[in-house]
């Protein structure tokens, strides 16, 4: 059973506006890492965080998924059954049956329904059965660098390496492709911005549970939830989920899916 006892950890996320060279192959990484150091030390990232920046290697998996991204080009019916939605459904009932108490201490404290949390964290990473096997902060300064999304991007790096800093996580921790970390996949930005300590240990760690799910309640009420409104598309909510990801066909299968582990 997870624990119900909710207290608030809270980090920022730094402001960058940078004007680095970026990069579309590893030529030009070593030399983009030198120049960002700095402004990293300048944004109050330590000794810590800035020799995970120098141990970063350019990753070429993190490049590849980035610009095979499938999910924009599926319709929505073909992305639930890609993505399994059936089972994320049944599974997610049970989760909802067997930690009712937890799912209902989210909810009274952001307003955000089970459902929608639970059909992110099936979505994310199979409810935690894979949360990633890649390097996070050399894939996150990868995409920092790289001249496709860097502005996007380059706030995130600064990002992981302040939690490296904290000791949330390290500059060998494993997460997804685009440097996200744990059972719901946050970018080490928002893990800053939107982290909680939902099991009250006294610190943030995204790959327990209850801190993920939490955090992850937290974002969603910080973005704009509104307790009580629908979330399905066209309702006030849907924004909100929008927020999570920018491919419609998810946000429309995490609605859907919320609505059936809800009823």
């Amino acid at each position: 059973m997870l624990r119900p006892f909710l207290t608030a950890l809270a980090f920022t996320i730094p402001t960058v506006s940078l004007g680095l060279t970026c990069g579309n192959d590893a030529s030009g990484f070593n030399r983009w890492k030198a120049e960002f150091a700095p402004i990293a030390a300048a944004q109050g990232v330590g000794q810590r965080g800035l020799q995970a920046l120098a141990n970063a290697q350019y990753g070429t998996a993190t490049i590849r998924a980035d610009r095979n991204q499938k999910s924009f080009r599926l319709n929505l019916q073909e992305f639930m059954e890609l993505r399994g939605s059936a089972t994320i459904i049944r599974q997610g009932r049970r989760a909802r049956q067997r930690d009712a108490a937890f799912y209902d201490a989210l909810e009274r404290m952001y307003g955000v329904p089970a459902g929608v949390i639970i059909a992110i964290h099936g979505m994310e990473t199979g409810f935690g059965g894979f949360m990633g096997d890649t390097r996070v902060v050399s894939a996150i300064t990868t995409l920092a660098y790289d001249c496709r999304r860097s502005d996007f991007f380059q706030p995130h790096a600064v990002g992981a390496l302040k939690l490296v800093d904290q000791g949330t996580i390290t500059g060998d921790t494993r997460g997804a492709k685009h440097g996200e970390l744990g059972h719901t996949q946050f970018l080490p930005g928002n893990a800053l911005r939107y982290g909680v300590d939902t099991n009250g240990d006294g610190r943030l760690d995204l790959y327990n549970v209850s801190d993920a799910l939490g955090s992850t309640a937290n974002f969603l009420r910080q973005k704009g939830w509104r307790p009580g409104a629908g979330y399905q598309e066209g309702q006030p909510n849907f924004a909100v989920i929008q927020e999570w990801n920018a491919a419609g066909v998810y946000q429309k299968a995490i609605a859907i899916m919320a609505a059936e582990i809800d009823r």
